[in-house]
């Protein structure tokens, strides 16, 4: 078991990704022990370890020391200046101290000409991946059709179509990786392969971290993945944008100064401090440029120190200034102990002089691996001399394209390359003074980074661990805080958000009330007549549906957010259950206060019966309605990926709920084969709700003596007459029946239009039901719809 001694407290040291490499010494692991203060230019002696009760120790374990080591140098009574620390690490090599680890990382000891050990090295082996292609044209089996002669006029399209041809390299820490060739070459893929975006069934070959495979979740800790896509929300600022990646991706030990100061550091570095205070912008709001935009998408992917960064375009659509100082950043960020692998598509001069290492790809194979200085000699042995005032990378991508439309394609610079590698590996071993495998292990060398403050984010709950080949994995900690504390930064990233865009809540508003004014003045002041019965019914449907309506707008708020859940999910920045409860929370207030506008608008002026309590209920099933019909849109935008598509289903759902809510035709005539639409009807069940609402109180009378003509051909006879045939029926049923008679009270109409099943209340708590529903189905077509992964 090793001990070390670093000069500087956790935080002190320069450890940012933006940091140069050369800047500081990075003299081992921290010391968990406190000493006393001595010399700050001296290297303390390694101390005598007592014998440990056990052999190693997991990353989380790791972490919490160094963040207990933290919280020691932050308090009031610790000197951030001479204060030491010890961390005691497992899985060294038996026998071994921790000068001996520190020695061999620098490249020191007894190993003669070897030279200095890589702590990480990515390699990958045989990489193949194939699709199924879709034939063109008619999904009908195609029958070859003939020319004159007997050749089809077509050859057939292969049924496989491979993206990836036994594409083999490696990645070193400190160095750049860039992927290039032209479009549709693989970049992308070879990205997403390297990066475990290919589910493994379709993936062929191996990806190694020194020599070990690494597990999905272990990944996801150690490793970031900037899309080529910047996906950000447009109304925050950039210091906003990076803090909230800060809260998501580093743990909740450490405090949120330390975080504010690595994301003031980082801003620093990314250079983008005069930005700072700018928001992102769209199209609509002016914001950063478009390379600010691209550092600030790098920066939320590595504000937790990553030891592996796998970056997809990121110099896309840039110009040549903004690209190279994307790709400086890069540099520095490989150089404070990163492995960063990219694909670019055309490098300039002075971004060529930044990368380490080529790999060029031809329609998934490989035509040349090796750093940007062999590329002159290369094309030479080929036969394709390099002009001396030409690009490299350019006449490289030129005569790739023009390999390509030959009927061979770059089939003999595939072959070229081949012998090429063959030839110069024993020099490039040589040169590099490596061993084939690093001698540090996994579990070392990932240790050895946490030690100079690399990988921030890793959990500190003690369920993450590093393991050997021979060893069993251990469970590895998915997120880096618990789910409050998530919920709550998504929470207060969606209010401010939303506070900033104030229009969008203001038109929905507007759009109620208005709908709710002409609705007041149509139905206005309504009597107790049939006529008033009749008029009533048609306010209560039109009223409710529209709330459903108003709700399609719900749909594109997920859908214009899609992506960067995606992104953001896709290493576990946080859990879906998080964003969904987050996203239901800061939807809710607004659903309440458009519930009130609408009710005061219309109750009131309709002259709805039920006094005080009746509005409170009418409020009450309005919400309702606003909720149930909010979760059905999400629920929909969850499983649609485009707003026109999820528009029509939205308007004709409602449509056919509305045809089936009992307006249009009673229960009890609906055809049986069709009942069950009947219930699953979202207006159903608000429609009857109002309608008990307003009919149940057997007191009030809606048909009085020759009132029950109206709605007949007799409603044309003159009232005398009228009076007369009410006599005549008194007669002949015994009963009296005169013109102030009631013959119809509001239960009585609830009867008539079969709305008997279900109290007021139970409509009510239904409709709330509904909207939970459709909330848990967002959240399963999110578990199901969003896995960030090739097939």
């Amino acid at each position: 078991m090793s001990r070390f001694v670093d000069k500087l407290p956790f935080f002190d040291r320069r450890s940012s990704p933006m940091e140069e490499a050369g800047d500081i010494p990075r003299n081992g692991l921290l010391h968990m022990h406190h000493h006393q203060p001595h010399h700050s230019g001296l290297l303390m002696q390694p101390q005598p370890s007592p014998p440990a009760k056990q052999s190693s120790f997991t990353l989380a374990q790791l972490l919490k020391r160094v963040n207990e080591a933290r919280s020691d140098a932050s308090s009031p009574t610790s000197s951030p200046t001479h204060s030491h620390y010890t961390i005691e690490l497992g899985g060294s090599v038996p026998g071994s101290t921790g000068s001996d680890l520190s020695e061999r990382m620098r490249g020191g000891g007894d190993r003669g000409s070897d030279g200095p050990l890589l702590p990480f090295v990515l390699k990958f082996t045989d990489l193949t991946y194939s699709i199924k292609q879709r034939k063109k044209g008619t999904c009908l089996p195609a029958l070859p059709f003939y020319r004159g002669g007997g050749e089809p006029a077509e050859p057939e399209v292969p049924r496989m179509k491979t993206l990836l041809d036994n594409i083999s390299g490696e990645a070193r820490e400190g160095e750049i990786m860039a992927v290039l060739g032209a479009s549709g070459s693989g970049k992308s893929t070879l990205i997403d392969a390297l990066a475990n975006r290919i589910v493994k069934e379709s993936l062929h070959g191996s990806v190694t971290l020194n020599g070990e495979s690494l597990d999905s979740n272990l990944l996801k800790v150690v490793s970031a993945y900037v899309m080529q896509d910047d996906l950000l929300y447009p109304m925050l600022t950039v210091e906003e944008t990076l803090m909230f990646a800060a809260e998501f991706r580093l743990p909740r030990s450490l405090p949120t100064k330390e975080k504010r100061k690595r994301v003031q550091a980082l801003i620093d570095q990314l250079g983008l401090r005069n930005a700072a205070n700018t928001i992102i912008g769209d199209e609509g709001h002016r914001g950063v440029s478009g390379g600010e935009r691209r550092r600030v998408s790098i920066g939320m992917d590595i504000i937790h120190d990553p030891i592996v960064l796998f970056l997809d375009e990121p110099t896309s659509g840039l110009d040549s200034t903004s690209a190279f100082m994307v790709v400086k950043v890069l540099q520095r960020i490989a150089q404070s102990g990163s492995v960063v692998v990219m694909s670019i598509h055309q490098p300039s001069y002075r971004i060529l002089g930044l990368l380490d290492r080529l790999l060029f790809l031809s329609r998934g194979q490989t035509v040349y691996y090796g750093t940007p200085r062999a590329l002159p000699s290369f094309f030479n042995d080929f036969g394709k001399p390099i002009p001396g005032n030409e690009n490299p990378t350019e006449f490289a991508l030129d005569l790739i394209r023009e390999l390509e439309t030959m009927p061979d394609g770059a089939r003999d610079l595939v072959e070229h390359n081949k012998k090429w590698q063959t030839r110069m590996a024993p020099k490039a071993k040589h040169h590099d003074g490596l061993v084939e495998k690093p001698s540090l292990s996994l579990k070392e060398a990932i240790s050895a980074s946490i030690s100079r403050g690399k990988l921030v984010s890793g959990a500190s709950d003690g369920s993450v661990s590093v393991h050997s080949p021979g060893e069993l994995a251990a469970p590895v900690s998915k997120f880096a805080n618990p789910f409050w504390v998530e919920m709550g930064v998504l929470t207060r990233r969606a209010f401010l958000s939303t506070k900033r865009t104030p229009e969008i809540f203001i038109i929905r508003l507007a759009a109620v009330m208005v709908t709710g004014f002409i609705l007041a003045t149509i139905f206005w002041r309504l009597d107790d007549s049939p006529k008033g019965v009749e008029e009533r019914l048609g306010f209560f449907a039109i009223a409710m549906s529209t709330m459903f309506y108003t709700c399609s707008d719900s749909l594109p708020v997920f859908l214009n957010e899609r992506y960067i859940f995606l992104r953001e999910t896709a290493y576990n920045a946080y859990r879906r259950s998080s964003y969904v409860l987050s996203h239901t929370i800061v939807g809710f207030p607004s659903l309440i206060v458009l519930s009130f506008a609408f009710a005061l608008t219309t109750f009131f002026a309709v002259g709805l019966a039920g006094g005080a309590d009746g509005f409170f209920f009418f409020v009450a099933i309005v919400l309702a309605s606003f909720w149930a019909g909010s979760g059905f849109a999400t629920f929909l935008s969850g499983v649609v990926t485009n707003v026109m598509l999820g528009f029509p289903v939205v308007v004709s759902t409602l449509a056919y709920f509305l045809l089936f809510s009992g307006f249009f035709i009673n229960r009890d005539r609906i055809p049986r084969y069709w009942l069950w639409f009947h219930y699953l009807s979202l207006v159903k069940y608000p429609y009857e709700a109002v309608m008990q609402n307003e009919f149940s109180d057997p007191m009030r009378c809606f048909v009085r003596g020759v009132q029950m003509f109206d709605n007949t051909p007799l409603a044309a006879l003159p009232a005398v007459l009228k009076v007369r045939v009410l006599r005549a029926m008194s007669q002949s049923l015994g009963v009296d029946i005169g013109t102030n008679t009631c013959i119809t009270t509001g239960p009585d109409f609830l009867r008539q239009q079969a709305v008997t099943d279900l109290t007021k209340w139970d409509c009510l708590w239904i409709t709330v039901a509904w909207g939970f529903l459709f909330r848990i189905l967002f959240y399963i077509s999110l578990l199901l719809g969003s896995r960030n992964k090739r097939r």
